[in-house]
């Protein structure tokens, strides 16, 4: 029952002992109470009790009970730390118990093995229990055994046998009433989906048995565990450090056990290492090394050391002694047949590159690269990192370019699994190396055009295949609802001047419901890919200029495409023109308030630093026609018409070459239908709406109660022109959270991924609504990127706070524009042109940047 309801269990077994029973019942009763203690509670009073237990069994004369408690003590003293006194209670245990009871011990020894990473042991002894406990009916014990076997799979990496293994274990739990262990076999199978690739699945699963266990009011640290390497693997490492980091002090806060507690230091270890954060890092895993070690751990231990090494490097350290110690960690790790190995062959190899010992590289790699044809995608990627790096110190271009094809390759079939947008994006981080070792070869290989072709081949990857559209999930729908009240509430309360900390609580809670719901979403088959080809961009340029930046070894390169061919010109810093941008930026906050035209030369002269630091060789080649940047995420914030040679040109900004070429190939929908949105809140009313709705006559006007966003959804799905007078907010901590107010709370990202088809051409009039959150290896999120692949071809945006009044101007001249059949970019072109000459008005003009192609 300690399982199936650990509480009630908790309640009765005190009823027992306070009754005064004979020895053997209350040798039951402690062990309760302390398998409850153990699992959920403080392990010291968890001993306390099973010392108490095994002495009454003693007492009754019963060999079996002894030996039961005896197990239970066994795990519990390991999972305390002290390794050698569990291990030999184990021994005790299995010499007094006979038959069926003696197959219990065997299953709780095999777990314990598991738990000291002593595999081959563990599935001795499971092998042993399973077919004493088959023989005598026990179906729950049979279960746990079953389970225990398939997690032994998985941690060597036989995928296949754990899931024969959980999928037998599960019919046998349906036939019970153990909910704890049901919990635990949803947990399981998580897993399971994490080990095969399928993060969605796996995401899905653990929520699950994380309401399973919340029912029950048990504590989750194994889940947490697991969790975090989800989280990892689907690019979120800070997420992950942040709730590891969180359990390691609830756990500590109970006095629970000193096993969990390493293996939540290992898990924050390896989510800051993932995270960029090398010094928590070697912090976190410095301690458990040192744990592992006290437990008799080695198999942990190892895997500690692995990540230690892995933290020292990206901290910048590097000698000898590191690539012995890597080395001897990968040594081991084969040995425990861990699907960790070839990692740690791969760190080797990297050192001695770095070290210049190219023969102990070409030998670690060699070990590494093996990992590349099979398994699932993480080690493939790792084979094929070591096989790239092989190639280049060998000298052999082709070969590095056929290893990162081949890598990116299996990142492509492993992305498009993922329905989440922001998945997709960041799990890109994880073909970041190869995309750059790509470029390298690239550009000396086949100069500016292959170049070109690389660093397309991994940017802005999440507009290159048609988006996942969120499922029709009444949850999900009542969650969206939900957040948009509660945001009301609080946005009218922090007006108001009343408390908001309990609604911005409830806000934050919903928040992490839709995205938990959202990011389970299953992605297409794999195979989709839509190649880059710069012959078709060449040929579909005309008159207009690309200018592509790409950065290598930090620094930019200018590729600028047009009149048949593909030039490179030696850019600056990227560090620098990132400072700079963020300068301008401040500066632009400043200026959209009266009174601040002093800063108006200041931001001026930074324009012309970035146009030296960014496009300085290329500007006398760009000619007369219109002008399309293309610039990394990193440089995403930069006001490009505040550019000397770029302000009195059609300029327009897209995340790649290739989601030009789309948003270029996108068909307007029939009807041309327009749609003008009014939010509230605005200083001007949204002014310019009333103009624009008797300008364009037919067009459907959305303003006060029925400005909600239900509505405007479904007026916007299918448009021709839709323009939204709103109040934004940019997210930089929740992209996808990113909003425009309307009457009945914020329209956010995930709002519009429900679209079947987002406008046509689509004009922000807000604030801070072309602000992105650059992710993954060159990815975006935010508004624009959300709009893009659903259908928008062109997208005008502000990237920093506007004046209201002065975007009243800004927006009637750009109409002016469209209505004589201009693009977005030519009427934003003419419309900053006839603005008045004041400090507030030209900085709203810079501001503000066209997406796209329409």
């Amino acid at each position: 029952m300690v399982f199936a309801a650990p509480n009630e269990a908790l309640a009765g077994a005190q009823r027992v002992l306070d009754a005064g029973p004979p020895p053997l019942h209350a040798s039951v009763a402690h062990q309760v109470i302390g398998i409850w203690h153990r699992d959920f509670g403080d392990i010291r009073v968890a001993l306390g009790h099973l010392r108490r237990a095994r002495d009454l069994a003693a007492r009754a004369d019963s060999a079996d009970r002894e030996a039961d408690v005896l197990a239970t003590l066994g795990v519990a003293l390991v999972h305390a730390g002290r390794t050698r006194q569990g291990l030999t209670s184990f021994e005790r245990g299995v010499a007094r118990g006979t038959g069926h009871t003696r197959a219990r011990v065997r299953y709780r020894r095999a777990y314990v093995w598991w738990v000291l990473g002593r595999h081959r042991e563990a599935l001795e002894d499971v092998r042993r229990a399973i077919p004493a406990l088959r023989q005598a009916d026990d179906v729950i014990w049979t279960a746990r055994a079953l389970t225990l076997r398939a997690t032994v799979h998985l941690a060597l990496g036989a995928v296949d046998r754990a899931d024969a293994d959980f999928t037998a274990a599960e019919r046998l739990w349906e036939t019970t009433g153990q909910e704890h262990d049901k919990a635990d076999a949803v947990e399981s199978r998580g897993l399971a989906a994490f080990r095969s690739g399928d993060i969605p699945a796996a995401l899905r699963l653990l929520d699950e048995a994380e309401e399973r266990y919340a029912k029950l009011g048990t504590p989750t640290f194994m889940l947490c565990v697991r969790r975090c390497e989800v989280l990892m693997a689907a690019g979120l490492a800070p997420e992950a450090l942040a709730e590891a980091d969180a359990a390691i002090a609830a756990l500590d806060e109970i006095g629970g056990q000193s096993t969990r507690k390493a293996e939540l230091l290992l898990t924050a270890a390896r989510a800051a290492r993932s995270a960029g954060d090398p010094h928590t890092a070697i912090a976190r895993a410095a301690v458990a090394v040192r744990l592992f070690a006290g437990q008799r751990r080695t198999w942990w231990e190892t895997h500690a050391r692995l990540v230690l090494i892995e933290a020292r490097v990206a901290a910048g350290r590097r000698s000898g002694r590191m690539v012995a110690d890597a080395a001897r960690v990968a040594e081991r790790l084969a040995s425990f047949g861990s699907p960790a190995a070839p990692e740690a062959s791969l760190l080797a190899g990297r050192i001695a590159l770095a070290l210049g010992w190219t023969a102990d590289a070409e030998r670690h790699l060699a070990v590494a690269a093996r990992s590349r044809r099979t398994g699932p995608p993480p080690a493939r990627m790792t084979g094929w990192a070591a096989q790239a790096l092989r190639a280049r110190a060998a000298g052999s271009g082709r070969g590095v370019l056929e290893a990162c094809r081949r890598g990116l390759d299996v990142l492509d079939d492993h992305r498009m699994t993922l329905g989440a947008s922001e998945l997709r994006a960041r799990v890109t981080a994880q073909g970041a190396e190869l995309a750059a070792l790509a470029q390298e070869a690239g550009l000396a290989r086949g100069g500016p055009r292959r170049l070109l072709a690389w660093s397309e081949r991994w940017r802005a990857t999440v507009l290159s295949a048609p988006p996942t559209r969120p499922p029709a999930d009444p949850a999900l729908l009542s969650g969206l609802t939900a957040f948009r009240e509660i945001a009301a509430r609080a946005e009218a309360a922090r007006m108001d001047g009343r408390p908001v900390a309990a609604l911005e609580r409830e806000q934050r809670r919903l928040e992490r419901e839709i995205r938990s719901r959202t990011l389970r979403m299953r992605g297409a088959a794999p195979g989709y890919a839509e190649r880059f080809d710069p012959g078709r961009l060449l040929d579909r340029l005309g008159d207009t200029r690309l200018v592509e930046l790409a950065v290598l070894d930090g620094r930019v390169h200018v590729l600028l495409c047009g009149q048949g061919r593909v030039r490179r010109f030696e850019g600056g810093a990227l560090a620098e023109a990132v400072a700079e941008a963020e300068h301008v930026q401040a500066g632009l906050r400043r200026l959209a308030h009266p009174g601040a035209e002093a800063r108006l030369p200041v931001v001026e002269a930074a324009g012309r630093r970035l146009q030296e630091l960014l496009i300085a060789g290329a500007v006398r080649h760009l000619g007369s026609g219109p002008v399309v940047v293309v610039p990394p995420g990193a440089l995403h914030r930069v006001p490009w018409a505040l550019l000397p040679s770029l302000r009195e040109r059609v300029l327009s900004v897209s995340p790649s070459a290739g989601s030009w070429l789309r948003a270029r190939d996108t068909e307007p929908p029939p009807g041309g239908r327009q749609v003008l949105v009014r939010g509230p809140g605005l200083a001007t009313g949204g002014a310019e709406v009333p103009e624009l709705a008797d300008r364009y006559g037919t067009a459907t006007v959305l303003e006060g109660d029925d400005a909600q966003v239900p509505r405007v959804l479904e007026e916007l799905d299918g448009a021709a022109l839709a323009h939204l007078a709103a109040h934004g907010t940019f997210r930089a901590d929740s992209p996808l959270f990113s909003s425009l107010r309307m009457a009945d709370g914020p329209l956010i990202v995930h709002d519009f991924e429900r679209l079947d088809r987002s406008p046509y051409r689509i004009i922000l009039s807000s604030c801070d609504t072309a602000r992105l959150a650059s992710v993954g290896a060159d990815e975006l999120l935010g508004l624009v990127t959300a709009l893009l692949p659903l259908g928008t071809a062109g997208v005008v945006a502000s990237s920093a706070p506007v004046g209201d009044a002065a975007v009243v101007p800004l927006m009637l001249a750009l109409h002016k524009g469209l209505e004589a059949g201009l693009s977005l970019a030519e009427a934003l072109r003419d419309a900053r042109a006839a603005l008045p000459g004041d400090a507030v008005h030209q900085a709203t003009g810079w501001a503000f940047a066209a997406f796209g192609a329409a």
